[in-house]
């Protein structure tokens, strides 16, 4: 305490009260955290208890990570400190997130040797905030299913098309899957590809339209190939004229074809299995094999 009967300490002593060192106490008031009570005739700050225990508090609140400009808001009656602790928690959740996200971008970038440039795609594509990651998704959502009136209301669940967004702590496998499901939905050829299987997935089953426009047939396709391949019978076998007839009834081999093949791009599965990887979800079955056999057995009996 100074001598002058004032009961006022010097900020050599406040700093041996407290501990800390003169010169964050120093830094602490030039920051207006915490004013001086008075100076001494040399000009000298001086402090009194209640300073001690305000320094107390900002060396608190410093500890848990707050900003001045938070600490004074809260020293001077702005915010409480439930308020300023609750913000502080809503930034530190936010770079938790960044961070996990970093370490699923550098995880991947070690276990697959990427390039610089590989890196500087896979970072700046997780980086993107859920907002800007969904708006990727729906944007590629509007365009493919526009104007398209589904069969089946549940029609988009049915196809696998549940939207797909990183969780807050992604593995290296679901950044690289969301990297490279980013990039396939924003090529043009791609959404091309996607409108064309969903019109034939959704066409309405009506007297006019064969029985290959609708997810029946594909359900029936499924089946049947599967119990074709199952029994080892070649597509340009005989046998293969009765799976073909059960499957497609009087409908023109060749239209059938031409609407099969449309909807047979291993991109569309590499799609379903990319928004199940992202979403922790199982990968949906790929039936490419049985569609590739009813492909050949449609080819064999419209060739010549």
């Amino acid at each position: 305490m100074t001598d002058d009967g004032t009961g006022l300490m010097t900020i050599g002593e406040l700093a041996r009260t407290t501990g800390l060192p003169v010169r964050t106490i120093r830094y602490w008031s030039d920051e207006g955290a915490l004013p001086p009570q008075a100076r001494s005739a040399g000009g000298y700050r001086l402090y009194d208890a209640a300073s001690a225990a305000r320094l107390e508090l900002i060396r608190t609140l410093r500890e848990l990570g707050l900003g001045l400009d938070a600490v004074r808001r809260v020293l001077a009656g702005e915010a409480t400190v439930a308020q300023v602790a609750a913000a502080h928690v809503s930034a530190l959740d936010a770079q938790i997130g960044a961070l996990r996200v970093t370490r699923a971008v550098l995880s991947s970038v070690a276990r697959r040797g990427s390039t610089a440039e590989e890196m500087t795609l896979m970072n700046k594509l997780a980086r993107l905030s859920t907002t800007e990651r969904r708006r990727i998704i729906d944007d590629f959502m509007a365009e493919v299913f526009a104007g398209i009136d589904p069969g089946a209301p549940d029609i988009r669940t049915r196809l696998r098309f549940a939207a797909a967004d990183l969780p807050d702590d992604p593995t290296s496998e679901q950044v690289d899957a969301w990297v490279e499901l980013a990039e396939l939905v924003r090529d043009p050829d791609f959404r091309v590809t996607m409108r064309r299987m969903i019109e034939f997935n959704t066409a309405d089953r009506g007297a006019d339209v064969p029985t290959s426009s609708s997810l029946w047939f594909v359900s029936r396709l499924v089946r049947l190939a599967g119990e074709a391949l199952r029994d080892g019978v070649a597509p340009d076998a005989p046998r293969a004229d009765v799976v073909v007839r059960e499957l497609i009834g009087d409908a023109d081999p060749a239209v059938v074809l031409e609407r099969l093949t449309a909807v047979t791009d291993v991109r569309l599965a590499r799609y379903r299995e990319l928004s199940a990887i992202v979403n922790g979800l199982e990968p949906p079955a790929d039936h490419q094999e049985r569609f590739g056999w009813v492909v050949a057995a449609l080819g064999a009996r419209t060739a010549g």
